[in-house]
């Protein structure tokens, strides 16, 4: 599997990443995903902190997904790596 370097853009910040090449179109597209939704929340909700931003578009993501999976080991996966990118971004800020 060959490893691709790139650097994601999110809010107003990059983030380096090193990935499988064959997943770089899904990681960006989710990277575009979270942008419009942080624009959709920086406008409908007027909040310029972009860390309440990440946060309310994680909150989203979440419930999203639990709609989708209802077992409760589905659900604790999301969460435990939710609390991972969560951990992520702290340490980056």
């Amino acid at each position: 599997m060959e490893q691709l370097s790139i650097r994601l853009k999110i809010g107003n910040r990059e983030y380096p990443m090193t990935i499988k090449k064959e997943e770089e179109e899904l990681i960006r597209k989710v990277g575009k995903k979270i942008n419009e939704q942080i624009n959709s929340y920086k406008t409908k909700m007027n909040i310029d902190d972009p860390q309440d931003l990440l946060a309310m578009v994680a909150f989203d993501s979440y419930i999203k997904l639990s709609n989708q999976n209802k077992s409760p080991v589905g659900s604790n996966q999301v969460l435990e790596k939710l609390k991972e990118m969560n951990k992520s971004v702290d340490n980056y800020l």
